[in-house]
């Protein structure tokens, strides 16, 4: 006679075949997976979360092709969380988008579907400044709250962060509701929160209700710190179902956490956000080095779009302070650039509006994270745009040429033809230039500054001068000129600070940067570092591995850390074998760099033929047998232009000296091929 409990264990797994039946009839097979049980199939047209979000985006008029796009890229991390009947659970999972690329959307429709599939509490741990907390609280009220009001219970409110509400737990959280919470990186507000949820009750009603914990920028605060982190870790152990899903653009200190410890290491899961389509990251701006043969991803010219401008080192003293130098009494030079860069941030709105495009426009001056710094840039800039103004109605034409002499230089090289525009003569541009200046607020956004930027008005015309209470997360609306000079050491610090990239649409052709050449070289050497990142974390969906069966590879540069926390990293040498580099830079008006490589190349296949043997393969002649001497001599002839670091001849020949004192020897012979 079977017993009660194996009774128990029939209709459970009944009801689960039910379930899975279900999504699978609904929407095909469950999701594949990365090392993990596959059970997501997808929402279904019974899901309540999912379904008043997506006809919010369809109200809104997003293209059928972004909506999929979101759909498809929040079911696959749903699919990657464990299933939420099992009883216990500990998830810890890094999710890594692009910079201003819409990680807000999908970590809401992440927490739509996962409250779908009775997730009853989500916490959503928003960085660390107040403006940051409220712009993300103002999203997911509009996006969750609002769109089913009697089913969702929020703790916070956009001008409230977390204060302990008069009952507990256990009368909050309910089956048919779902309780949001959206809280800075605080250790006061997290205090408070442990101290609601650690009482008796509180721990009983957390049993049995599944958690999500979304951690916006998790790779700041909550990763090596003395405070914050011990205070995530002890929410996340009051929660015996627990899924913590960690959101980065630069992952970097994440994947350095020791995953033999008791810590925030993504051990579940780590995926890629899309690229979205008409996104400017990095490598759109700035191009970057040819790792090895690859096909082209369209994401615009090799070296990127012509939109930097350069701001000359020995400038730099002029627009900042020393880092011995007091700031106090600091005034800037409104140097030539600085003053190119605020009339074209002119301009270029103005040429927004004359193509019908009212919305926000925003230029982001960046030099110090002295409060002092910042203050000293107010009145240059008014006398600056008190001077434009005068000009302009003076109509003298000599100042009339320097707006269309600049307008007419800086819109040619960037042609609007290539992203399906056409371009504004400059007589288009005029009529709507006073207005744009008129318009334009001066705004210092820092800690002490009482007049922050504020999106509420609309179409909003702003220079915005700060510093960290800018350079990260916070969304810089219609951000159209960056100027901008401040220093930096570590990758993720860098890319952060990147407020130019994001989603330009209608002016793509319009975005300019001034920045330094080191800086340049910085982000371009970024944006090769982040492709052969996220290569490195799609290796988990092609191969079936978690992030505790092998790690993520980050590139180095002699100059930059790559974070201030590394925690448990260690180098690796990477070898030159089954890789297909290939030369792609020339100094073409360099005649004697060039002479010198001809030679170097022609001497290579000379000695080749004479100490080889010479056959036909196709359209190239191949050259077998042809001493490692021989190549050697020609990498120590060759010169490889600077910005193919990966083709660096003495890196080169250190490699192929250890293949030749290995045992057994390897790579003394090689076959060279000229192809015709």
């Amino acid at each position: 006679m079977a017993s009660f409990e194996s009774f128990q264990d029939v209709e459970k797994f009944r009801r689960q075949f039910e379930t899975d039946k279900a999504k699978v009839q609904a929407g095909g097979p469950p999701i594949i997976t990365a090392g993990s049980d596959d059970w997501y199939s997808g929402p279904v047209e019974s899901d309540r979360y999912w379904l008043a979000l997506r006809g919010r985006f369809e109200a809104e008029g997003w293209p059928d092709e972004r909506i999929a796009s979101v759909d498809g890229s929040s079911s696959t991390v749903v699919a990657h969380t464990p299933r939420p009947d099992r009883s216990k659970w500990d998830a810890k999972g890094l999710v890594v988008g692009y910079v201003q690329s819409g990680k807000t959307t999908n970590f809401t429709a992440v927490i739509a579907k996962l409250a779908d599939v009775q997730y009853r509490l989500v916490i959503v741990l928003s960085g660390i400044h107040n403006g940051l907390r409220r712009q993300t609280q103002v999203r997911l009220d509009q996006y969750l709250k609002d769109l089913n009001p009697d089913r969702w219970v929020t703790l916070t409110e956009a001008s409230r962060d977390f204060v302990k509400p008069s009952h507990d737990v256990s009368a909050a959280l309910s089956p048919e509701k779902t309780v949001l919470a959206v809280v800075k990186k605080n250790a006061a507000v997290l205090g408070k929160l442990i101290n609601w949820l650690d009482t008796p009750n509180g721990r009983k009603a957390l049993a049995s209700a599944p958690v999500l914990i979304v951690d916006d920028e998790a790779d700041q605060a909550s990763v090596a710190t003395g405070r914050i982190n011990p205070l995530i870790r002890k929410l996340l152990s009051l929660m015996p179902r627990c899924t913590y899903v960690g959101y980065t653009a630069t992952p970097f200190a994440n994947v350095f956490v020791d995953p033999t410890q008791e810590d925030l290491y993504p051990k579940s899961f780590i995926l890629n956000l899309p690229r979205p389509d008409g996104y400017f990251g990095p490598e759109k701006i700035f191009g970057r080095d040819a790792v090895e043969w690859e096909p082209s991803d369209e994401q615009g010219p090799p070296d990127g779009y012509d939109m930097v401008r350069i701001v000359s080192e020995a400038d730099v003293p002029l627009l900042r302070p020393g880092s011995k130098e007091p700031a106090d009494g600091f005034s800037p030079a409104m140097i030539d650039e600085l003053v190119a860069a605020v009339h074209w941030f002119w301009l270029a709105t103005a040429a927004r509006r004359a193509r019908g495009d009212s919305g926000h426009s925003t230029m982001l001056i960046h030099t110090s994270v002295k409060i002092a710094v910042h203050e000293s840039y107010e009145a240059p800039l008014e006398a600056l745009r008190q001077n434009a103004r005068d000009g302009l109605a003076s109509g003298r034409p000599e100042i009339l040429d320097k707006w269309r002499n600049l307008w007419e230089r800086e819109s040619s090289r960037v042609p609007a033809g290539d992203f399906d525009r056409k371009q504004n003569t400059f007589d288009e541009v005029l009529p709507h230039l006073d207005d744009v200046i008129a318009a334009t607020r001066i705004v210092l956004d820092n800690y002490r500054s009482q007049d922050r930027l504020d999106y509420s008005d609309p179409s909003v015309v702003a220079i915005a001068v700060g510093g960290n209470t800018l350079s990260r997360g916070l969304t810089l609306e219609g951000l159209v000129v960056s100027f901008f000079v401040r220093g930096a050491t570590a990758y993720d610090t860098l890319l952060q600070m990147g407020r130019w990239f994001g989603y330009r649409t209608g002016f793509e052709d319009l975005p300019r940067i001034w920045m330094t050449p080191s800086l340049a070289a910085a982000f371009r050497h970024l944006a090769t570092v982040e492709h052969e990142m996220r290569d490195d974390i799609d290796r988990y969906q092609r191969e079936n591995l978690t992030p505790t069966q092998v790690a993520v590879r980050i590139r180095t540069h002699p100059a930059l850390r790559i974070t201030a926390k590394m925690g448990a990293a260690q180098p690796a040498y990477i070898s030159y074998a089954g890789r297909r580099l290939q030369t792609r830079y020339f100094r073409h008006r360099d005649t004697e760099w060039l002479d010198t490589n001809r030679q170097a190349a022609e001497n290579l296949v000379q000695d080749a033929v004479r100490h080889g043997h010479v056959e036909n393969v196709g359209g190239a002649r191949l050259i077998r047998d042809v001493p490692v001497s021989l190549v050697k001599t020609f990498l120590s002839r060759y010169q490889v232009h600077e910005d193919s670091p990966d083709l660096d001849p003495t890196l080169m020949i250190k490699y192929i000296d250890q293949q030749l004192t290995s045992d057994p020897p390897s790579l003394t012979t090689w076959s060279v091929a000229v192809v015709i």
